[in-house]
């Protein structure tokens, strides 16, 4: 029975030919065979459907979570009994969820049916936030470059506009293998077939999605495949004699401890030095740097909430100190800092073990003995308890005043 003699059985009060559903999602641009169930939800209610007609999400087309094969798309005639063989493919089966992890999920934070990021309801907007915010929010195509210290939260500030906008977000992690396969895609083995994979990069060109290049100074002169994507006008496919357009919406952002220059200080090993023409083609740069401090107390106050904690004292002194060896890190007194991510991390180790100082310590771990001790030293100078300073005047009146233990 082919499909143009099928009818869906009936979704929301309506019966459609499947052929038509396969139209929808070729409409879309879509010219890979698996697709996400937010993708068949989109043609669904293109044709004034409430939900994907059952044929397309049932468990003999599921690859993996919200990942489903319509091999249809690609031209492939419908029939019941390429269905029932699909329900056989075991054997097969494995490979094609690799392929969907290496293409697509997992360079996006793991295995979910949706792209568009979690929204982390601890977030607090600051820094370069409402400017790259109205970027993505124009829908038109750019590229920026964040760049800033080791945990100021500049992947996280991307994700969370994208959270909030509603947008999908691939986020490739770069390393120094990091090259073309990776990036534009490859063949891939899937049902048996050897065929043509897309990778991130045209994924979210095709998707008109937020391009997420995490750590771009790790990379390599292989990363120089992405000139003309960067540029906005697109990719030439080799393997598949295809140029692919980037869609309305897509745009890329990269972010990096570094501004492509390479790391004097060697604190951030394997950064490179990247090509003037490929750093040249970034339309806007974006310093972050560490949250001022009343903005970093809101985030730890957030993170207390999170785990049903209140000490704003701990807090104070909390931001207080790591203010302190920033100051000393920059006038070249200490070489190493202390980061938002760790502040946070001594918060979630608090909540657990309810001790403050075995939380710091246990933060101060990764660094050498001699800087954790110093880094140490100095917060139980901050956090010790007040000390009540007693003074008697002339006319014997006792008067008390609260004082900070000295540094």
């Amino acid at each position: 029975m082919v499909a143009s003699e099928l009818l869906i059985g009936y979704n929301g009060g309506m019966s459609i030919n499947p052929n038509k559903f396969i139209e929808a999602l070729q409409s879309m641009g879509i010219q890979t065979s698996l697709i996400s169930r937010s993708q068949l939800q989109e043609a669904a209610l293109s044709l004034n459907l409430s939900a994907p007609p059952s044929w397309a999400i049932t468990s003999s087309r599921k690859v993996s979570r919200g990942i489903y094969n319509i091999p249809e798309v690609l031209g492939k005639e419908f029939t019941k009994e390429n269905d029932t063989k699909s329900n056989n493919a075991t054997t097969t089966q494995p490979e094609v969820k690799m392929s969907m992890a290496a293409a697509v999920l997992g360079m996006t934070q793991g295995d979910r049916a949706s792209l568009i990021p979690d929204k982390n309801k601890e977030y607090v907007p600051w820094g370069n936030y409402d400017d790259i915010n109205l970027l993505i929010a124009s829908n038109t195509f750019f590229t920026a470059y964040v760049t800033g210290l080791s945990g100021n939260g500049k992947t996280t500030m991307i994700e969370q506009i994208c959270a909030a906008l509603g947008r999908e977000c691939f986020r490739v992690n770069i390393v120094a293998t990091t090259d073309e396969d990776d990036l534009i895609g490859g063949m891939r083995l899937i049902n048996g077939n050897t065929v043509w994979q897309d990778g991130a990069v045209v994924e979210a060109m095709k998707r008109g999605a937020v391009l997420l290049l995490d750590e771009i100074d790790l990379a390599t002169e292989k990363i120089m495949c992405l000139q003309s994507v960067l540029e906005g006008k697109g990719v030439y496919i080799k393997k598949q004699n295809e140029w692919v357009t980037p869609a309305n919406g897509f745009c890329v952002i990269a972010t990096a401890n570094t501004k492509g220059k390479g790391s004097d200080d060697g604190r951030f090993i394997g950064t490179n030095i990247l090509n003037e023409a490929f750093l040249d083609r970034f339309d806007y740069t974006f310093e972050q740097e560490y949250a001022p401090k009343t903005v970093e107390k809101k985030i730890l106050n957030k993170m207390m909430g999170k785990y049903n904690l209140n000490d704003n004292e701990f807090i104070e002194n909390l931001v207080t100190w790591a203010e302190m060896i920033r100051k000393s890190f920059v006038e070249g007194a200490v070489d190493e800092i202390i980061s938002t991510r760790r502040l946070l991390n001594i918060i979630k180790a608090f909540s657990v073990y309810g001790d403050k100082q075995k939380a710091v310590k246990m933060a101060l771990a990764r660094f050498d003995r001699e800087t954790g001790d110093g880094f140490y030293a100095l917060f139980t100078k901050i956090d010790a308890p007040k000390v009540e300073a007693v003074s008697q005047d002339n006319s014997n009146t006792t008067s008390t005043e609260t004082k900070d233990c000295p540094f």
